[in-house]
Parts: C-alpha cells; sequence; structure tokens
C-alpha cells in the first residue's frame, strides 16, 4: 500500500486500469483511492469535524432534491468515472435527472458515468490543496455546474458557479442560506452544517 497521499507513477493511467488496480487491492485494504490528472491519490482518513459536517451536507441535499423531484443525491462513497479520465469521490454530489436520463445506465459495483451537476468538497490537511485547485479545475472542466467548498477551520462554505469552462470567484458565507444557483430554495443555514 503506497505511504505517501500521492503514488510515484511511470505513466499516467486509465480508468480502466484504475479499476483493474483497485479490484486487485486485498479486502484488508480500507483507503480511499482517485485517479486525478492519471495518478493515484491516496485519501486518508480526515478526521474531525468532516464526516459530522458531511452526513449534514449529503442529507440536506438528499432531502432537498427529493422533496423538489429534481434528482439524486450521493455521499462520499460514490465514485464517478468523468469524460476527462479522472475518476474523483466527492464529499458529497447532486445528479439532476436530466444528466442521469443522459447517462450510460448504472453497473452495480461499478463508478457512474456521469458528471454530476454539483460537487461538495470539504477542506482536510491531506486533501485542501487538491480541492483548491487541481479538482476544482477537472470539474469545471468537465461540465459540474456548483462546486462547493467547505472550510471547516473557518466555519465557511463557498459556491462555484461556472461560467464556460471554469468556475467564477465564488461566494463564501459563513451564515445564512446556502447562495446556490443550482438549488435555490435551500434554506438551512450555513452555521447547522458547521455546528460542530
Amino acid at each position: 500500500m503506497p505511504t505517501s497521499h500521492e503514488t510515484a507513477q511511470a505513466k499516467p493511467l486509465t480508468q480502466a486500469e484504475f479499476r483493474t488496480w483497485l479490484d486487485e487491492r486485498p479486502g484488508s485494504d480500507l483507503g480511499h483511492y482517485e485517479l486525478l490528472n492519471g495518478r493515484i491519490v491516496v485519501n486518508p482518513p480526515a478526521g474531525w469535524p468532516h464526516g459530522r459536517i458531511g452526513i449534514r451536507v449529503a442529507r440536506m441535499v438528499d432531502e432537498y432534491t427529493e422533496r423538489q423531484g429534481i434528482g439524486f443525491a450521493f455521499d462520499s462513497r460514490t465514485g464517478f468515472d468523468l469524460p476527462s479520465g479522472d475518476t474523483l469521490e466527492p464529499d458529497a454530489s447532486f445528479v439532476s435527472t436530466a444528466r442521469w436520463n443522459a447517462a450510460p445506465a448504472p453497473v452495480f459495483g461499478q463508478f457512474l458515468k456521469v458528471v454530476p451537476d454539483l460537487v461538495v468538497e470539504i477542506l482536510s490537511p491531506s486533501t485542501r490543496r487538491r480541492d483548491l485547485t487541481e479538482k476544482k479545475d477537472v470539474y469545471a472542466k468537465n461540465g459540474v455546474e456548483e462546486y462547493w467548498i467547505i472550510d471547516p477551520r473557518a466555519r465557511s462554505l463557498t459556491v462555484f458557479s461556472r461560467s464556460n469552462d471554469s468556475f467564477d470567484d465564488g461566494v463564501t458565507r459563513k451564515t445564512g442560506p446556502v447562495p446556490s444557483r443550482l438549488l435555490p430554495g435551500l434554506r438551512t443555514p450555513i452555521e447547522h452544517l458547521l455546528n460542530y
């Protein structure tokens, strides 16, 4: 098992090679791995309060999208094979009914081959740099409409909206409802999500 956060590789891996590598992992390996720009990235456990925030965010998005009947929410264990060749596992995500219906049918036990409309990442010491740079660029390039960054230390949420092939400068808030254009009816206060 790799000991660093990112494994060293001689050549970029494809999604098929990544899937084979994952399938060959021993059952005792409980690591979280992503394929980012052709390399395997190891995501160690994030620690407190990441999981507490994550469950609140996923529940909020799920309840809202169910109530509105507009698509499906997913938690942090869902991997997405993106058109760019990256396979990422955001902390929470949402796929609209339109994108879901246009995508290939899901295959049991495999990654979804659809681009989420919304991706949420919760910053942790080991993922902070990637979430704010590489992953943000990958999500924009693949057509994610909104990207939320939750910073537990700052107790803030930043919403980036897609503009052409990149995200805008974002709107950061610490209180009040989430400033989402994609999910405009959200009323859960940000301070509730970050109350730990």
